[in-house]
């Protein structure tokens, strides 16, 4: 995928050595408005000269800007914090992690990648019942309604129940809706393709209510009957601190 410049000048500029940059938001979940802004989000590895000293460290590095009318967000966080985020049950950063629109990559990113399989739990699903359940309240404080918290709602949703299934991180809403095929996403999707951010949200509310409360239950119960560990290993931890001190002091 060729991504625009402003993507690879926010890479190339970035104030510290970064460990990966990957699409996410709308772009990833497969259904941005011509309108929507760019979700950047990656890691990066602070000096152990400024992780030692005293000054307040740059964990979290959250930049926006606007160049020729392209809205962009980039984030990213140092690799410690990373790490510790990747060992809660945080899907956010497993699906930053395992995007597939990457701008920037390196051979540690790819092992980290294969760390982070090693971390999911049940626990995971959690985070999309909440995340879900926010997004839903989020549709209904708004007037009038928009598509765009609706497709959150699903995506969290479909994506948490493909992990606790399949063990694997997806979180693009077409391709989940491939397995569970549910028509009115495709509407809904090509709607917010061809509309703008704010796209208002036509339709019965009540109708989308009774799927958010049946795929709520189905992923509650998913999480109950899954495979998944119930806690990340022990050594999946070691070998991430290993990777750190690793990449805070090269040799």
């Amino acid at each position: 995928m060729i991504y625009p410049h402003p993507l690879h000048d926010a890479v190339r500029t970035h104030p510290y050595p970064l460990l990966f940059a990957t699409v996410s938001g709308a772009h990833l979940y497969g259904f941005p408005s011509p309108d929507s802004d760019w979700d950047l989000r990656g890691v990066h590895v602070l000096p152990a000269r400024e992780v030692l000293g005293l000054h307040p460290i740059r964990e979290t590095i959250d930049s926006d800007r606007v160049v020729g009318g392209l809205e962009l967000d980039l984030v990213t966080h140092d690799l410690r914090k990373f790490m510790a985020l990747m060992l809660k049950p945080n899907g956010y950063v497993l699906e930053q992690l395992h995007s597939p629109l990457v701008v920037l990559t390196t051979r540690e990113h790819a092992e980290l990648r294969d760390l982070g399989r090693r971390c999911v739990t049940r626990h995971h699903a959690h985070h999309y019942l909440g995340f879900s359940a926010g997004q839903w309240k989020l549709l209904n404080r708004d007037d009038p309604p928009r598509i765009k918290p609706l497709l959150y709602t699903f995506r969290t949703l479909l994506t948490g129940l493909h992990l606790m299934r399949t063990g694997e991180i997806e979180a693009n809403l077409e391709v989940l809706n491939t397995e569970t095929r549910l028509p009115y996403l495709d509407d809904l999707i090509a709607q917010k393709r061809t509309g703008h951010e704010k796209e208002p949200l036509t339709g019965d509310l009540g109708f989308y209510e009774t799927e958010f409360r049946r795929l709520t239950r189905q992923l509650e119960e998913a999480q109950v009957a899954t495979h998944l560990p119930a806690n990340v290993e022990p050594e999946v931890e070691a070998e991430l601190s290993d990777l750190l001190v690793r990449l805070r002091l090269p040799i």
